[in-house]
């Protein structure tokens, strides 16, 4: 298979493909012409790592994934940990949007949003770091 057809079977942006290769992902072959031509295997490889990546998961633990999922010994207790360990990463994402979210709705209710120019976003956005408004 060529690019083209590589990229579309792995939904996958050709460029992505062309980083996944420079980063050791896939080594597809090359024609006499230069051309890559990727392989079954290749293609199942970036496929893994695309849902591996849609899930959130680095490039770094994307390879340790794409490792265990090649190695027939594996433990899956292994694996459990990797997605273990990106879930708590995810829950503390979700918990600090949360509180971005809290603040802004509090600061928004706290606005008469009329025609005077007293602020309380404005104010809470201009106060110093650790300073408190008094």
């Amino acid at each position: 298979m060529n690019i083209s057809q590589v990229s579309r079977a792995a939904k996958l942006p050709v460029k992505t493909i062309r980083y996944y290769e420079d980063i050791g992902f896939i080594s597809p072959d090359r024609d006499t012409n230069g051309y890559r031509n990727f392989s079954e295997n290749d293609l199942h490889k970036l496929a893994f790592v695309g849902r591996a990546r849609s899930l959130g998961f680095k490039i770094e633990d994307c390879r340790a994934l794409l490792a265990l999922y090649e190695d027939q010994g594996r433990a899956s207790a292994d694996v459990k940990q990797l997605a273990q360990s990106h879930l708590t990463q995810i829950d503390e994402k979700i918990a600090g949007l949360k509180s971005m979210r809290d603040t802004l709705a509090t600061l928004i209710t706290s606005c008469a949003g009329d025609a005077r120019p007293d602020c309380p976003i404005l104010n809470d956005l201009g106060k110093m770091a650790g300073t408190a408004k008094t």
